[in-house]
């Protein structure tokens, strides 16, 4: 198991324009050819965009992206014809294939934090596709058969454990609060890199929000 800590990860976004970003892996300006991907996983980037501001339109290719928003409301255009707004608890895919563009903006007059997550496709090109899950359930797991991945949410109250899944490649991001996983205790923004995992339990300190990446070997 490898932590990465939240104040590990590189700075990115505009933050004198309202956007701040926090890249988990390799990123624009940030290069770190041993900190490039992690299984199926490209990017794990937490935003934060202040109201009225956003990430114009550009492309994307060959990229599974989804998005998950911890506070506020994030608007999605995209070039397939899709706009639609991404709540908290929602998980909004959008798989680039062959080439897209989207626009994301707060525009919301409160602060929007969300969660984005890059993974590499099996079978790169294709037609670009979208989808987006309302109020998906912790024992609802959501598969991204594209990449060879799942996605598990877990809401947890202090003192609660749950299992995480066995596999060849687990990545686990705390959303919010603290959980103690494999004798660390991971915080807000901490992540988790877990290969052949088998019998961990995570167990919250506080409340929290943990999402887990369940993958494939590549």
């Amino acid at each position: 198991m490898d932590v990465r800590r939240a104040d590990e990860r590189y700075p990115g976004g505009d933050p004198a324009t309202g956007i701040a970003s926090r890249h988990a892996f390799s990123f624009g300006p940030h290069y770190d050819p041993d900190n490039l991907r992690f299984g199926a996983l490209l990017a794990c980037n937490e935003e934060h965009l202040a109201p009225g501001t956003g990430f114009d339109e550009h492309p994307h290719s060959h990229t599974e992206i989804v998005t998950w928003v911890v506070e506020g409301e994030l608007t999605h255009r995209d070039s397939t014809g899709h706009e639609t707004l991404v709540r908290p608890g929602d998980v909004q895919r959008l798989s680039s294939a062959g080439g897209v563009r989207h626009v994301e903006r707060n525009d919301a007059a409160v602060p929007l934090t969300f969660v984005q997550m890059w993974l590499a496709p099996l079978d790169p090109g294709g037609d670009p596709s979208y989808e987006i899950v309302r109020g998906i359930a912790d024992s609802t797991p959501y598969a991204l058969p594209q990449a060879g991945a799942m996605l598990h949410v877990r809401r947890l109250t202090p003192g609660e454990r749950t299992a995480v899944p066995d596999g060849a490649y687990l990545y686990v991001h705390v959303v919010r609060g603290e959980v103690t996983l494999g004798g660390e205790t991971l915080g807000a923004g901490d992540a988790a890199r877990i290969t052949d995992a088998e019998a961990l339990d995570a167990v919250a300190v506080t409340r929290a929000e943990v999402l887990v990446w369940e993958m494939a070997g590549q």
